[in-house]
């Protein structure tokens, strides 16, 4: 079962980010975005992977085999969250490197400013 709470958490952290992402013209504010929409995704992840007082996917004599496909919590999402955090934090500094370079070049970090770097 599936905490809504949690759920809804995630989902609304996705939903502001990409608001954030589609309505703000400050490059930061921009990284912020993809930051909560990424953040929202690790908590949907986990919160698909919870198992409501479920145990640890250890089978012994405390959780047989049978039981262990109801009981125990997958670990595979949250195992998958943490190196999605990881990659996150990676591409997060990546994005305020080049902010830092954009800042540089033009003294601003207003999206109107780059329109002349078109393709």
């Amino acid at each position: 079962m599936i905490s809504t709470v949690v759920l809804v958490t995630g989902l609304t952290l996705i939903l502001i980010g990409i608001w954030g992402t589609l309505t703000h013209r400050n490059i930061l504010r921009i990284v912020i975005a993809f930051s909560l929409i990424g953040t929202g995704t690790h908590i949907v992840m986990v919160a698909i992977g919870y198992v409501a007082s479920g145990t640890a996917p250890i089978i012994d004599r405390g959780l047989s085999a049978a039981e262990a496909s109801t009981r125990a919590v997958d670990p595979i999402p949250s195992a998958l969250a943490v190196t999605a955090i990881v990659i996150g934090l990676a591409v997060t500094a990546i994005m305020l490197a080049f902010a830092i370079r954009l800042y540089e070049a033009k003294k601003t970090l207003s999206i109107d400013a780059f329109m002349e770097s078109k393709w």
